[in-house]
Parts: C-alpha cells; structure tokens; sequence
C-alpha cells in the first residue's frame, strides 16, 4: 500500500489581486512508508531544536522550522531576504496516523518525523474460538 502525500496549498491570491512576500520557504523533504509508521525527513539547515513547531489538525501535518535570526549592528543585508526565510511544510497526510505518538527528532539540519500507523485489526490473524 502506497500513501501519497499532498501539499496543502495557500491560496495564490489576497484580495487586491496582489501576491503578497511570502515570510515561509517549502523546505525539501523525503517520505518512507514503513509497516506501522510513516517516517517524513524534512531539511532545515540552520535550525535548531527549538525552532521546531509541529502541528496536527484533522487530516493534515505543519512542521514550521525557524532560523535564529541575528541582528548585527551595521551590517546591511543585500539580497539576502529568500536566504534567511523560516520554513514551513504542509502536507496532507489523512486521518490514518496517530499523531498524538508521533516522535521527531533533529540533528544537523534533518528533522525526522515518525507517525505510527492507527492499530488495523488483521483479519488473517484472527481465529474463531470454539
């Protein structure tokens, strides 16, 4: 069984008919489905442990990754507004994950996310008592 995943997407247009700067980038990210869980590898370089939000609502999963963001005292970025964006990942998953045991973790840059697949009762396995 193959899960696929879909990007949940903002609508492309505010009122105005302006596009306003987006404050988020989509971060590269990688899916395995694996025989109880889904294990979801997000890279966010720059990002440390406490930057890491990570939301569940109905059918769909938010990882924002935040930058420290440091202020140095004159010193003037150019052209530097895309490189220092956050991040911000949404996908839709479906309501087949418990995302209450979901575990993350991150080291260098790489946030691995681990849903644990809903228990399924195994018909195969079930044998009449008589």
């Amino acid at each position: 069984m193959t899960s696929t995943l879909h990007p949940v997407l903002p609508p492309s247009r505010k009122a105005g008919g302006r596009t306003p700067p987006e404050k988020f980038r989509e971060p590269s990210y990688d899916c395995q489905e694996q025989r109880d869980a889904m294990k979801l590898v997000v890279y966010v370089p720059g990002v440390a442990a406490s930057g890491v939000d990570i939301e569940a609502h109905g059918a769909d999963l938010t990882v924002t990754a935040r930058k420290p963001h440091v202020v140095r005292v004159n010193w003037q970025a150019l052209h530097l507004e895309t490189a220092q964006r956050d991040y911000r990942l949404r996908l839709r998953l479906g309501t087949g994950f418990n995302y209450a045991a979901m575990e993350a973790e991150i080291s260098q840059g790489v946030l691995t996310v681990r849903l644990p697949k809903l228990a399924t009762i195994n018909h195969s396995r079930l044998r009449a008592v008589a």
